[in-house]
């Protein structure tokens, strides 16, 4: 009875590892359970983010949903970034990169790259924002499209879809009197909320380390 036990448990193990093995053979690692906030962190106006029927919805006050999961101990340099996105008509949103938690308002540490088919603002969905900014509106409002980011070095691509909207690569000893820390270093990712009358959803939300 006790060798029969065994034997279950080691082809149990087994089979867990090789399920393991195949969810995570292309390296992609997801950082949202789909059903709640664990693993992420938010300040101010936490009621503008929550989890529901496997989404992250940014509607509300600005706040900003910070990784503070145990995925390299959410501290991120070179990486492909990439998560589902839809836009209600009118919103605005944004996924920073590199940043730092921050208790309120915007994110001093790190870059932000662009969620908006239609608000006011023109930068558009893709634009690694104030730095080389997307002009071109390549996706719609209430349809779901892959927001996908890469870094690595100093080189930072951002696709739409399928599509390269920025290649950019940072200049060396890049200096920004105005804004000192909107430059490369490492940190972890955060989801916008920027405003009441912008509603964003996001699911699908997957790094993988480089």
């Amino acid at each position: 009875m006790k060798k029969k036990f065994i034997f279950t448990a080691l082809l149990f193990s087994a089979v867990i590892f090789s399920d393991k093995k195949a969810f995570s053979q292309d390296g992609w690692i997801s950082l949202f359970d789909g059903k709640s906030l664990a693993g992420w962190k938010v300040g101010a106006n936490a009621s503008s983010i929550k989890a529901d029927s496997g989404m992250i919805i940014v509607n509300g006050p600005v706040a900003h949903l910070f990784y503070d999961g145990d995925v390299q101990n959410h501290d991120f340099k070179n990486f492909e970034f990439k998560a589902d996105v839809m836009t209600k008509p009118g919103s605005n949103s944004g996924i920073y990169i590199h940043t730092r938690y921050q208790e309120s308002s915007w994110p001093k540490i790190g870059y932000e790259i662009q969620v908006n088919n239609s608000h006011g603002d023109w930068r558009r969905t893709g634009s690694l924002y104030g730095i080389e900014d997307v002009k071109e509106t390549y996706v719609k409002d209430d349809e779901w499209y892959t927001e996908y980011i890469k870094v690595e070095g100093k080189h930072i691509t951002i696709k739409i879809n399928d599509k390269t909207v920025v290649d950019y690569t940072e200049p060396d000893n890049v200096e920004r009197p105005e804004d000192p820390f909107r430059k490369l270093s490492s940190g972890t990712f955060a989801l916008q909320a920027h405003d009441p009358k912008s509603k964003v959803y996001y699911k699908n939300i997957m790094v993988k380390p480089l």
